[in-house]
């Protein structure tokens, strides 16, 4: 761009019209230099058409993997009679529905084997979207100024549509993992893949140890919708939007953010309209009847609530939902002052209003909904059929570094008040008696599963990821292992335990599953329970950590390589459903039953970005473990349902657990 202007400068005889040429020129740089958050080297799908496809794993594998992780569950009796389902299993049905998988991922080639299986998993569930499906992440504060309510909206706003443009644009880039960062997550390798045939772009990167992600989910974090169907939702995305959805009190508002050709409009005239929504709500009052409320109860019966809403009660309900509500960009949540705010000793009441809260000014079914309380604490709630982890944490981190490098709004913010009506559009829908009745139950019901939910949270200064490193353990191992013990301290059991791992390596690929309660898990709490009559030394019990370690480690591998057993042998059960086939007797059996009653349900994040995040239970009498491990410290957000499991038990527990591995790595256990 610099060498075309001075070209054109080079033909301008005047130096008038030199200089009126440059400042029009520089002019349009920095307006171009707003409108996007990247401007990679390298286009955002570079790599993405030579991915590598996900692998469908060898049957015989995946009943061996499945073996192993029921073991630790498993009396020998039931153990033994798994043994002969899946040998069984193997030479009979198994292998017939691995034939039936195999010829159908041929027919498929676009895609991965689990993709459409999993995106019916999650369109077919009834369960309400709020704390059984939609993640919570909340951002770390900015302490500038710029913390103000409706300045820092503003300015994620505008972050968020900057990141939306260089994806639509080609432009952001693309995503990596670096084995190496130091080496290669620099210039000079993008300007050496700039050199690389696209039809070998992945493989270039693999000769770097630099190994390219999926990025399909990209696009679906703005402009879509989950519909409500019955039975089965439908997933709506509308790329060419131009507002989003914002609410206020439970009153909803079209904030038009895009002006006529597509660009971000100014970040004063954001602000003002922002400002505006305020000053409607504060005429209007807050509202009487939510209908986002109705967002958060089973799907069938809002299916049914807002096909009522369209045919039956009628006007513009029709309209106001395909236009202004289903075709925004994504939904702004402007809480209000009497609404749970920041406190550093007690996050839990924000983190349970944050996660689901009453849902009177929530839209769950957004792809995306960014959350600004009143004293500016900024999180994000999603859909999660739509995506995952990588590619929404992709995007909260780079809203969040991009609203600290650059305050497009702060407290000097000058505002012209030319705020157009149709720029800012009230959404009434029209209702009747029977919806208002059911906007009524629904914030009833929310608020009695709020109060049914505990949230305990722990943070641990002396276990971190230095630590870990300096004894060649996995962190991820650590925690994991110190959660078998946790629970097994508290409840006197092993159970179904889950982690999530990403398999973005590959084409459409989603997650698998780390099942980390293991036989070396297991061989550590027993001996650990026992150390009174074992005498055991620290020597000996760091053996079995390292042993756990090597064990997950393994396992973790295996899992994003494709190489789990769960997402395989979900992809056969649905074959067999598919073609009408009996279940084969292995998914009816305990053992099936017990390894998937995840009572133990855990998710990590790695993020500079990220305060804290929090997830339900995936069953009742369960436990919901977002946790991370820091340099200097580690910690967990555990959710559970009084009267069904002690959440607080087990991270009284937790805590003792990791001060006993940390007295075991440092060589102080007596």
């Amino acid at each position: 761009m610099i060498q075309w202007i001075k070209l054109l400068e080079t033909y301008t005889k005047h130096n008038f019209a030199k200089r009126l040429l440059h400042t029009t020129v520089c002019r349009h740089l920095e307006q171009a230099k707003y409108q996007y958050i990247q401007s990679s080297e390298l286009p955002t799908l570079h790599f993405q058409k030579t991915l590598p496809r996900l692998p469908i794993p060898q049957l015989n594998l995946t009943c061996e993997r499945l073996l192993s992780a029921v073991q630790p569950l498993l009396d020998e009796e039931e153990y033994r009679l798994t043994v002969q389902n899946l040998m069984e299993f193997q030479k009979g049905d198994g292998a017939v529905l691995q034939t039936y998988l195999k010829n159908s991922d041929k027919a498929n080639k676009h895609t991965s084997y689990v993709s459409k299986p999993w995106f019916d998993m999650y369109l077919c569930d009834r369960s309400p979207l709020p704390i059984n499906y939609n993640p919570l992440l909340i951002m770390k504060s900015d302490n500038r100024s710029n913390q103000n309510q409706i300045l820092r909206a503003t300015n994620l706003v505008i972050s968020s549509l900057r990141f939306w443009r260089s994806l639509q644009e080609n432009i952001l880039e693309p995503e990596m993992y670096h084995l190496n960062p130091t080496k290669t997550d620099t210039k000079s390798f993008r300007n050496i893949m700039r050199f690389v045939p696209k039809s070998l772009a992945t493989y270039g990167a693999y000769a770097f140890k630099v190994f390219p992600l999926d990025m399909s989910q990209y696009n679906r974090i703005f402009g879509l919708s989950r519909i409500p169907q019955n039975d089965k939702d439908i997933l709506v995305q509308h790329k060419n939007s131009r507002h989003i959805l914002v609410m206020r009190g439970g009153n909803m508002y079209a904030v038009d953010v895009l002006d006529n050709i597509g660009n971000i409009e100014p970040p004063a005239v954001i602000f003002e309209r922002l400002q505006t929504v305020l000053q409607m709500d504060e005429a209007s009052g807050t509202s009487i009847i939510p209908v986002g409320a109705l967002t958060s109860v089973n799907r069938n019966e809002w299916a049914a609530l807002r096909k009522h809403l369209i045919h039956n009660v009628g006007g513009e309900n029709e309209v106001l939902f395909e236009k202004e509500i289903d075709a925004a960009l994504f939904c702004l949540c402007l809480d209000k002052d009497n609404d749970p705010m920041y406190n550093e000793e007690n996050l839990a009441p924000l983190l349970k209003h944050l996660l689901a809260g009453d849902g009177k000014n929530r839209w769950f079914d957004k792809s995306v909904s960014l959350i600004v309380c009143a004293d500016g604490t900024a999180a994000l709630n999603f859909e999660h059929s739509w995506g995952d982890g990588v590619a929404v944490l992709r995007y909260f981190n780079d809203v969040f570094k991009d609203t600290l490098q650059n305050s497009f709004v702060t407290s000097n913010v000058v505002t012209a008040n030319l705020v157009n009506t149709k720029s800012v559009r009230p959404i009434n829908l029209k209702t009747d008696k029977l919806v208002q009745n059911e906007v009524r139950k629904a914030v009833l019901k929310n608020t009695h599963i709020m109060d049914q939910l505990n949230i305990d949270l722990l943070r641990h200064t002396l276990i971190n990821k230095a630590l870990c490193k300096q004894h060649s353990l996995s962190p991820d191992a650590v925690m994991q292992l110190s959660f078998q013990l946790a629970y097994k301290r508290a409840f006197n059991e092993y159970v179904g335990t889950y982690e999530s791992c990403s398999t973005a390596a590959f084409r459409h690929g989603r997650t698998e599953t780390i099942r980390p309660c293991t036989m070396a898990t297991k061989q550590f709490c027993e001996s650990f329970m026992q150390i009174n009559q074992k005498q055991l030394n620290s020597s000996e019990l760091f053996n079995l950590i390292k042993q756990s370690s090597s064990m997950h480690s393994k396992l973790t591998k295996e899992a994003a390589m494709g190489q789990g057993f769960d997402r395989h042998l979900f992809a056969l059960k649905h074959q067999a459903i598919a073609h009408n086939k009996p279940l084969p007797q292995i998914f009816e059996s305990k053992a099936y039953k017990t390894i998937n009653n995840n009572i133990i349900s855990t998710s990590t994040l790695s993020s500079n970005a990220l305060l804290a995040g929090s997830f339900g239970p995936v069953v009742q009498n369960g436990l919901g473990i977002a946790y991370s491990m820091q340099e200097d410290y580690c910690g967990a957000v555990v959710t559970s349902y009084k009267n069904h499991r002690n959440g607080k038990e087990f991270i009284d527990n937790l805590k003792i657990a990791l001060d006993e591995i940390y007295c075991i790595l440092k060589n102080k256990f007596n």
